[in-house]
């Protein structure tokens, strides 16, 4: 059985991951903590902020883009990382959630964005969800 959570892959000048889930809620989980770990962020305090998130999109692909992007811009707008997630609703083609999340004092790196290039999300043979995302730093 799959224990990994998501790697991060080598890229000569972006941020590429490889992510995996046992469900697309996990994977979506885990494609947000690879993000957030890959920020390096010095984080201030141990209070978890909670925000929320609404995202509709036309499938699967472009769901996990739209909600990396909007997580991207929590980030930057409220200088938070975020941990962990409470879906209320979850489909191939719309999400709303509650993100938790920390203060932090500042960002080792900084995502531009999460692109379309290369994205891949699949369930494989084993029924593990696996997606490969590529983000402009």
């Amino acid at each position: 059985m799959q224990d990994k959570k998501f790697e991060i892959l080598h890229h000569t000048s972006d941020l590429k991951i490889r992510v995996f889930g046992k469900t697309k809620k996990d994977l979506f989980l885990n494609a947000m903590k690879g993000m957030q770990i890959a920020l390096r962020a010095e984080v201030l305090n141990l209070k978890s902020e909670v925000r929320e998130v609404k995202i509709k999109s036309n499938d699967l692909n472009l769901l996990l883009v739209d909600f990396l992007s909007e997580i991207n811009y929590l980030n930057e707008i409220n200088k938070e990382v975020y941990q962990n997630i409470k879906f209320t609703k979850f489909s191939d083609t719309n999400l709303e959630a509650e993100i938790f999340g920390k203060k932090v004092k500042r960002f080792g790196l900084i995502i531009k964005g999460v692109t379309y290039y290369d994205l891949n999300v699949h369930q494989r043979e084993d029924k593990i969800w696996e997606a490969t995302i590529l983000f402009d730093i």
